[in-house]
């Protein structure tokens, strides 16, 4: 037994409890008189001095030698001279197999109330990203059972990639459909900023039985304060982390990366940043890289990330889904109008790019798929001439060949939620497209 680790923490271990006096409250803001406390770490305040019942804060900033928090949870109770006890610790989460198959919070606490399993082991909820020469190179695909993915915008396992659509274009359906379908060993999956009604219908709808079961999913509703908020999405990722570690191969997919930056816009208007761009902090665009760094390959497993991005207006160039586009290996567009066609998932093919696809595809399957892409580029440039008749079949060799094919294409791109469709197959099929004659 080595007992000098033992004496080594004894030695560490700081006996003294360092406590402070709330000052003010401000909007979502908590000022107090000290404790003594660093950036991050975690405080309880306690409604009255024979209070049992704690609430816990995080420090924010500082203030002319006040230690400005902001609570996890509503304030309620909390008044001038309420006490304020320092942990010294930022915030860390349980985190173990037994977690997978079920529904927690930001904090990790199940959100069915019922306790944690035994065996889970203590992890820091904020981590850096990894060194970047300890990062292998993505060089191999990951099926994710959608066939435009799979085969026109191939994944790397280990890719980030980033989901840009409106609302309502069904971004909850083709991430229930990934985690489903995908070949991944675990999914972990942020709910950030949902609405409260639509959390059980995803995890029981889109996500069904079959993809809870080797899922840990991660809610924090839209009503929850915006460090809840900010934490649920710090939270998935460290479990992402701790199950790539351990060698595994892993989901991460948050919805939505836009309702994060949301949340720390209302935490630096609250401490006093400025607004910049369309009102967003300079903390928002601080943050992002470091959350979306943290995902990708290591030595011992992966992180295969899929974040959805929230556009105002459909809006392709606003500022949270600019920044989170030059971070990203990639985006998928989903597009409104292929939607109100009724072609699902309604991924725009020509808009969407997978920028390690090269580097992950044989040389058959980048001909086929640089051919469907060229045809369809072909049709769309000309789509308003063969619409309204004018052009003539025979002028052009490309556009007869790209009319001949555009229903097969269509066709093909359409999946209905519930097929499940290998890569291997959805391959084979697009080969036989291309095969089927030509116009």
């Amino acid at each position: 037994m080595n007992i000098e680790k033992y004496l080594d923490v004894i030695d560490q271990f700081d006996s003294y409890k360092r406590y402070g006096k709330i000052h003010r409250v401000v909007g979502l803001m908590i000022e107090s008189q000290g404790p003594e406390a660093s950036i991050g770490d975690v405080c309880y305040i306690y409604p009255s001095p024979d209070s049992k019942q704690k609430i816990l804060a995080e420090v924010v900033g500082f203030n002319n030698e006040k230690v400005l928090l902001m609570p996890y949870s509503q304030l309620k109770n909390i008044g001038p001279g309420c006490l304020v006890e320092a942990t010294g610790q930022p915030l860390s989460i349980k985190v173990g197999r037994g977690l997978i198959g079920k529904v927690v919070d930001s904090l990790g606490k199940p959100l069915d109330e019922s306790f944690l399993p035994k065996g889970l082991a203590s992890y820091p909820s904020d981590q850096s990203p990894p060194n970047p020469l300890k990062r292998p190179p993505i060089d191999e695909p990951i099926q994710v059972g959608v066939k435009a993915i799979d085969t026109l915008l191939t994944v790397g396992r280990g890719q980030r990639v980033g989901i840009f659509a409106g609302s309502g274009v069904g971004k909850s359906t083709l991430l229930g459909m990934i985690a489903r379908n995908s070949s991944a060993d675990i999914n972990v999956i942020a709910l950030i900023g949902e609405r409260g009604r639509e959390v059980r219908e995803f995890i029981e709808k889109d996500l069904g039985e079959e993809g809870l079961r080797k899922s840990i999913v991660v809610v924090a509703t839209s009503d929850q304060p915006a460090l809840m908020r900010i934490k649920g999405a710090y939270t998935a990722t460290a479990i992402s982390e701790y199950f790539r570690d351990l060698g595994y191969s892993v989901n991460l997919m948050m919805d939505s990366v836009t309702r994060v930056a949301m949340a720390q816009r209302e935490v630096g208007l609250a401490t006093g940043e400025p607004p910049t761009t369309k009102g967003y902090t300079p903390s928002v665009f601080a943050i992002l890289p470091k959350l979306l760094e943290r995902a990708g390959t290591s030595d011992t497993g992966s992180i295969t990330a899929f974040y959805t991005v929230l556009v105002d207006g459909d809006d392709m160039n606003e500022p949270i889904a600019d920044t989170a586009r030059g971070i990203l290996d990639g985006h998928f567009v989903l597009d409104r109008r292929l939607a109100e066609q009724g072609r699902f998932p309604a991924i725009n093919v020509l808009k969407s790019v997978s920028r390690v696809m090269p580097q992950i595809i044989s040389g058959e399957h980048q001909q086929l798929a640089v051919k469907v892409r060229s045809m369809m580029g072909v049709y769309e440039e000309n789509h308003e001439l063969i619409q309204i008749g004018a052009y003539k079949r025979g002028t052009s060799r490309e556009i007869d060949e790209a009319i001949h094919h555009q229903p097969k294409i269509v066709n093909f791109l359409k999946q209905e939620t519930n097929d499940v469709v290998s890569r291997t197959e959805a391959l084979k099929e697009i080969s036989e497209l291309l095969a089927g004659g030509r116009g």
